[in-house]
């Protein structure tokens, strides 16, 4: 399937960025204005996400297809792919399935184990909102505040929430994100034997336990070019957290 893509920038070297579960492209706006001065940079809506089209199905494998898919039709490949949380999982299959459209690899805050379900909460408080009378944002943050207690985070899933003439609705596709989550947490086994032999980078939140010192091994078999940066002062949003100190990482990688 080919997905929505925002570009930024008249030339440079291509970069495709890719958001994580709940996320869009619009989450990478401000670093993308900021990378575009020296290179093309494209934002990409995965999968029932953002303004993608909705889908009965959701899966890593599907995902790395639609990435593919989506660099073949913009006629720039090989890229230099960047991808955070659940897009750094799909940026890590789609270089180990196709190698040739992804020049260089980074993932950021995230490794290739599966991780204990999260955001399970999250999906069902979403899903489960009553948004027939809703008048504001705050109406539906605070039906929120139970299942989502910190404010931040709150904001940031409000970012799907669509208010206009026809009421409010949300702009993912809820119930087949929630009955993903447990594949989204997990690592598929199609990457089992792969390995991917471009230059990798794994960009972690010093605050965040999200890439740890025991995936490293995993991490080497299938990425043996792999280097390491720490955002000492980030969490897991680290490019939305501490966006001048992940720039300071980044950059420098890109060709």
């Amino acid at each position: 399937m080919k997905l929505p893509v925002t570009s930024y920038g008249e030339s440079g070297t291509p970069v495709v960025v890719m958001h994580g579960l709940f996320g869009s492209g619009r989450n990478w706006m401000t670093a993308a204005r900021r990378l575009s001065g020296d290179h093309r940079v494209f934002a990409f809506d995965l999968r029932n996400h953002g303004t993608s089209p909705h889908t009965d199905t959701m899966s890593y494998p599907e995902m790395a297809d639609d990435v593919r898919e989506t660099i073949d039709s913009l006629g720039v490949g090989p890229v230099a792919l960047v991808g955070h949380s659940m897009g750094g999982k799909t940026a890590m299959l789609t270089a180990l399935r196709y190698p040739e459209v992804v020049e260089r690899l980074i993932v950021v805050d995230a490794a290739p184990v599966a991780y204990p379900p999260a955001f399970v909460e999250y999906a069902q408080a979403m899903r489960t909102a009553d948004l027939s009378s809703v008048q504001r944002r705050a109406d539906v943050d605070a039906q929120l505040a139970e299942a989502v207690q910190s404010p931040g985070t709150r904001a940031f899933l409000l970012q799907n929430l669509i208010l206009d003439e026809s009421g409010a609705r949300w702009r993912p596709n809820l119930p087949v994100i929630e009955a993903a989550l447990p594949a989204i947490s997990g690592w598929p086994s199609e990457a089992e034997g792969l390995s991917y032999a471009g230059p990798t980078l794994f960009i972690y939140g010093g605050k965040s336990d999200y890439v740890q010192q025991d995936h490293r091994a995993a991490i080497a078999s299938y990425f043996p070019q792999v280097q390491y940066a720490e955002v000492p002062e980030a969490g897991h949003w680290v490019h939305a957290e501490r966006l001048d100190d992940f720039l300071a990482v980044l950059t420098p990688f890109l060709p």
